[in-house]
């Protein structure tokens, strides 16, 4: 169990969404990594802090939507401002393609769990070969690790990792492209 811990934090959602803003988005990724994934962060550690949250991963389905919505404001008022900065396109693209999975995941989530972790884990590697073409896939094998680590966690049931995965993938590899 020692090794799926490692790999759910060390690729948690708001790990890969920081590194990939800043891979995909330089100097302006940094601040857009503030807003998606360290502004939110703070706001979810603050509820594990006060008790309204068990875990940062937040385990519990009805616990999610508040932390979701409140993401997606930040990434609204993150993305509005580097639009005005006048940020690169390719950057405000994977930020919508962000702000649409954070919408789908907070819809499903009032009715089921799916897997964020194994979602942005999909949507990562879809950017990234979008990207920098097929040689991205060498990060491919890290999507079913993640899932595994999941299910050997006990977080999710095989069928909300496959959702997860998917709807990663598919928000990504369609809205990102789409917009760049």
């Amino acid at each position: 169990m020692g090794f799926a811990r490692v790999l759910t934090e060390v690729f948690a959602p708001g790990v890969l969404v920081a590194v990939l803003l800043i891979v995909v988005g330089g100097w302006w990724g940094v601040g857009a990594a503030a807003f998606t994934a360290g502004i939110p962060m703070a706001y979810v550690f603050r509820g594990v802090r006060r008790g309204r949250l068990t875990d940062h991963h937040i385990p519990e389905r009805e616990h999610r939507r508040g932390p979701l919505l409140f993401g997606l404001a930040s990434v609204a008022v993150g993305t509005t401002t580097l639009v005005l900065l006048g940020a690169p396109w390719q950057l405000l693209a994977l930020l919508a393609a962000g702000a649409t999975g954070l919408v789908v995941f907070a819809l499903v989530t009032a009715q089921w769990k799916m897997s964020i972790h194994a979602g942005v884990a999909a949507g990562t590697v879809a950017v990234l070969v979008a990207v920098y073409g097929p040689v991205a896939l060498v990060a491919a094998p890290l999507v079913p690790l993640i899932g595994w680590s999941r299910l050997v966690l006990k977080a999710h049931t095989f069928a909300q990792v496959v959702a997860g995965t998917t709807v990663g993938a598919v928000i990504a590899a369609t809205v990102f492209p789409a917009l760049r």
